[in-house]
């Protein structure tokens, strides 16, 4: 939907006329509405006085990229009406408060869709809205501990596996949100009615477990870490050390694969442990030991251009220098930031980086004269700075 007076920008993704207002928060919301704007919605972040409780740099923030930010105290008189207004002429809201916050304030979806019964009403939990811990605290490794996915990574015996909050916030929260706002959105240009998304953590990161949950039902998955063909109990699946104490990935699964591994490697006549199970102990050793032969860059040089689906375990400062990810422009600098580009690409529409992180408050002027909404009187935009976008 397009607001009369407010043609989309061309050219600036497949959202482009999409009008998004984000409650600002932590975590998994402010990606999902960093991947809308990426998308090339307008997406207005409403920060509350003070900024967010984050130890990092308003500045450095790149998931507030791409977006524009205005300073609304909800807890004001003229707090939650101002959101509405807001929400009256937006096609999309995402929040992430903890289930009834929104209700209490008056910016629930019974108030936002009184207002605009067209508008996807967007809802980002851990635990999600009923249940009996929708009203706990939580975080992403605490929604993954549940799920059964987190006690599938790692060594046996060692404790599972942190994998960064990338499973649970990411992964199974921000990702399925935004796939239920755009099925939602598709559903409300058909109809001219909106919903509610109910995205929560712990639903999303369940689902992301679909096929292990299959081959568990077909016995061929066991239910304990690292015992299995994807979880590191495969030793043709998993990673080594190598002699200057990085490390290889390796991932050669299917025979021929296997075949270009183990001859690059030399091992000595690998087959009969590849299909024995019973034998992946005794070839995991020859694997490690061969690796710790040699550095992570001479491995990589043996590997280059190979099908052996072997590749070094970079660090994130290494990463974007990496010859494909630097070709593909994988990442990208914008103001001094190193960054992942927007994902995925469009042939019709780009996506590209437009503005940098979002400063508190950089947009009230421009955000009240492009959505038609009132600007706050003078003195209550204490909170508004200089953004140099």
């Amino acid at each position: 939907m397009t607001t009369a007076g407010t043609p989309p920008t061309p050219h600036t993704g497949p959202l482009s006329g999409v009008r998004v207002v984000e409650l600002a928060g932590i975590g998994p919301g402010p990606f999902a509405a960093m991947l809308l704007a990426d998308l090339g919605a307008d997406v207005v972040r409403v920060d509350r006085p003070g900024g967010a409780d984050l130890a990092i740099d308003p500045a450095c923030d790149v998931t507030n990229r791409n977006k524009r930010s205005i300073v609304v105290d909800l807890k004001a008189p003229d707090g939650p009406a101002r959101v509405l207004d807001l929400a009256e002429r937006a096609d999309v809201l995402v929040e992430g408060y903890r289930p009834g916050v929104a209700e209490r304030l008056g910016i629930g979806p019974g108030d936002c869709h009184a207002r605009n019964p067209r508008l996807v009403y967007g809802r980002m939990t851990g635990w999600g809205q009923e249940g009996p811990l929708a009203h706990r605290a939580g975080h992403d490794i605490a929604y993954i501990a549940l799920t059964g996915t987190l006690g599938m990574i790692g060594r046996p015996d060692e404790p599972p596996a942190v994998p960064a909050n990338l499973l649970g916030d990411y992964a199974g929260g921000s990702l399925y949100l935004v796939v239920g706002v755009l099925a939602a959105l598709h559903h409300a240009r058909a109809t001219g009615t909106g919903q509610v998304v109910d995205a929560a953590i712990v639903d999303g990161t369940a689902h992301l477990s679909s096929m292990i949950h299959g081959m568990l039902a077909a016995g061929g998955w066991q239910d304990r870490r690292a015992a299995n063909l994807l979880d590191g109990g495969c030793p043709y699946y998993g990673t080594y050390r190598t002699a200057d104490d990085r490390y290889m990935a390796v991932g050669a699964l299917e025979g021929k694969f296997y075949a270009e591994f183990s001859r690059l490697l030399g091992l000595e006549d690998p087959a009969p442990a590849h299909g024995d199970w019973t034998r992946w102990g005794e070839l995991r050793e020859r694997i490690a030991t061969a690796f710790a032969s040699r550095t992570q860059a001479e491995w990589t040089a043996v590997f280059e251009g190979s099908d052996a689906c072997v590749a070094p375990v970079l660090s994130l400062r290494e990463a974007p220098a990496h010859p494909h990810l630097a070709a593909r422009g994988t990442f990208t600098d914008h103001g001094g930031i190193t960054q992942p580009a927007p994902a995925p690409r469009f042939s019709a529409t780009p996506t590209t980086v437009r503005t940098g992180p979002a400063r508190p408050g950089a947009h009230t002027e421009a955000v009240a004269r492009d959505w038609g909404i009132p600007a706050p009187p003078t003195g209550e935009r204490h909170d508004l700075v200089t953004d140099g976008d």
